[in-house]
């Protein structure tokens, strides 16, 4: 196979009539979730779980096998007894600075190909694909197929190297041009990164993370927190298809578009439920806690365990925190409540490890804890 010449952007052969009735709807969508996020006070800390259950689901588009509730319990010091299931729980970290990375350089430059770079260097710091170019452009031949299958049997063969700047170059102008509709810009833009794979590993995950950016910077949204990788895992082989069928099939960029569309207007809803389920949820523990426990460390307590739902009480501890034994007064008050849950019982210098039970469920959307 030969290595793929994409189209130069913007692209000239689009069928917009189509497209209107979900241009619309994803819109709309989004407009109502931008609309719940500016009504959260701290969306950072409120949201938290969000943006690690967004790091998880888009890494296990990649192959991982790790859970929101593998990471939260790896960070409150719970090791997984395999190797790979370490790998993958740092690959998920890593995701996750790399988000709030971008969030932070967007507050004082525009998203460029440096920042790019600097987002895959955090992405594959100290786990699988390290030696692998970490933060810099591809100068080899890459293709995608079959673990260990020659290029000859691959499914797509990206750009060669050598024209792989030439491409990035225009991608990043096409990146900051005002076109009619922003969405579909942003179609565009996320299926192109992935047809110029210009890195040698983690092309994937840099091309989703580099969805909330853009809608962040074109003002569609007041926060760059949006959570596509649910829908998108959820259709993991039409998501793959649309995307190697570009460049094959006559219609194919509107095939994609309409799809990414609507994966937006889809997520955009979901996301706003969950995040006023949450809200909901902070609202009434606020007022549970506070009552419990008649502290003025009730906030601040259950702002800890917002940002890190399992824990050891170790990890409570910090900036306008109460002493350890008054913390441990105040989290033995929220177990008798049943607001805590016991994941591991202490043991020697072994902490207990405890969990806010009804966070994690309301993020997963179901009964795991």
């Amino acid at each position: 196979m030969k290595p793929f010449v994409p189209e130069k952007l913007p692209l000239e052969n689009i069928a917009w009539e189509p497209l209107i009735p979900v241009i619309a709807s994803a819109n709309r969508s989004l407009a109502f979730f931008d609309g719940v996020l500016q009504g959260i006070s701290n969306p950072a800390l409120l949201l938290s779980p969000l943006t690690t259950q967004e790091a998880v689901l888009s890494s296990r588009i990649e192959g991982t096998e790790a859970s929101l509730g593998d990471v939260l319990r790896f960070e409150a010091g719970e090791q997984p007894p395999e190797m790979k299931r370490q790998e993958d729980i740092r690959e998920i970290i890593n995701y996750r600075r790399a988000l709030k990375q971008a969030e932070q350089a967007l507050k004082h430059k525009p998203f460029n190909l440096n920042l790019l770079k600097e987002l895959h260097a955090t992405l594959l710091d100290s786990v699988q694909g390290r030696n692998m170019g970490r933060g810099k452009f591809r100068t080899e031949q890459n293709w995608i197929g079959q673990p260990g299958t020659p290029i000859e049997q691959a499914y797509f063969v990206p750009p060669e190297p050598g024209r792989v700047m030439e491409y990035l170059d225009n991608w990043e102008k096409y990146y900051h041009m005002q076109q009619s509709d922003a969405l579909i810009q942003l179609a565009i833009t996320h299926a192109q990164f992935e047809i110029i794979h210009p890195f040698l590993d983690g092309n994937g995950r840099i091309g989703r993370i580099i969805i909330p950016i853009f809608l962040y910077e074109k003002r569609l949204l007041s926060r760059p927190m949006f959570y596509l990788s649910a829908y998108l895992e959820m259709h993991r082989d039409t998501y793959v298809d649309r995307l190697r069928a570009l460049g094959r099939e006559n219609d194919a960029w509107n095939s994609w578009i309409q799809f990414f569309l609507t994966a937006v207007e889809h997520q955009a809803r979901a996301n706003a439920e969950k995040a006023r389920s949450i809200i909901n949820l902070y609202g009434r523990l606020k007022e549970q806690v506070i009552a419990l426990t008649h502290s003025q460390f009730a906030v601040p307590l259950l702002d800890k365990m917002f940002a890190r739902p399992v824990f050891q009480i170790s990890q409570l501890e910090g900036k306008n925190m109460p002493t350890r034994p008054m913390i441990h007064g105040l989290v033995s008050t929220l177990k008798d409540a049943g607001i805590l849950k016991v994941l591991r019982k202490g043991s020697g210098r072994r902490g207990q490890v405890l969990v806010l039970a009804e966070l994690i469920n309301t993020t997963e959307g179901k009964q795991v804890v």
